[in-house]
């Protein structure tokens, strides 16, 4: 069973700066290009940061205001952005990445934790080849319903727990999975709707599964290793 990698959504064709590019140079690229952030890219495209708009809000909200002897942490921040003119200067560094290879869900997990709506990706030696973001990540629900079932009766099903087509019957529509039938065992049927809602695209999966033997307390786990 495939599972959808932050390569499969990623954009590759990325607008970059370097250290050394002006605040309006910045400001004319995220116009032109209509995105929110830039990263910022060293000789070897290694990345060293990023400049988002809110690294470049500052100078509006506080250019032409006079400096406070005394500023929170925060305060201060939005300061220096203020009066920094280069990208060295206003990039938010280190930047949080990923790889081409890390799944969508930790690609989302990591945009959570770093409080971002995007993600550099870069290769092995730390170089960039695109950029994932929050939209990118929804895209796997793009997938046609028809996909989505192949997925779960082709992959979960039959070459995972041998289940024949005619014990379950499965249906898509919108995303939301339905199983339905009768199998031998509680945990069989368990671990079917388990597996289905791990299916690249599953909105949800709908339990009408039926069993014969309910065993959920004859399993007895191992000895921790």
């Amino acid at each position: 069973m495939r599972t959808w990698q932050v390569g499969d959504v990623m954009t590759a064709d990325v607008a970059t700066v370097g250290e050394d590019a002006p605040y309006r140079t910045i400001v004319d690229l995220l116009a032109v290009r209509r995105i929110s952030a830039v990263p910022v890219v060293d000789s070897f495209r290694r990345v060293l940061g990023v400049v988002s708009e809110a690294d470049l809000l500052p100078k509006v909200e506080l250019t032409g205001q006079p400096h406070e002897p005394r500023m929170f942490t925060l305060r201060r921040r939005a300061r220096a952005k203020a009066d920094a003119s280069l990208a060295r200067e206003l990039m938010t560094a280190p930047a949080v990445t990923t790889m081409e290879s890390a799944t969508l869900v930790e690609a989302a997990k990591a945009m959570d934790r770093a409080g971002v709506k995007r993600l550099p990706v870069t290769d092995d030696l730390g170089r960039l080849v695109g950029i994932v973001s929050r939209g990118d990540l929804l895209k796997v629900h793009l997938r046609h319903d028809d996909d989505i079932r192949h997925d779960v009766v082709t992959e979960v099903l039959r070459r995972i727990l041998g289940i024949g087509d005619d014990a379950v019957a499965v249906t898509v529509a919108g995303g939301v999975v339905t199983l339905a039938g009768r199998l031998d065992r509680r945990s069989s049927a368990e671990i079917a709707v388990s597996l289905a809602a791990q299916v690249s695209g599953v909105v949800k999966v709908v339990d009408g599964i039926e069993y014969d033997f309910d065993d959920a307390d004859r399993f007895v786990p191992g000895p921790l290793l």
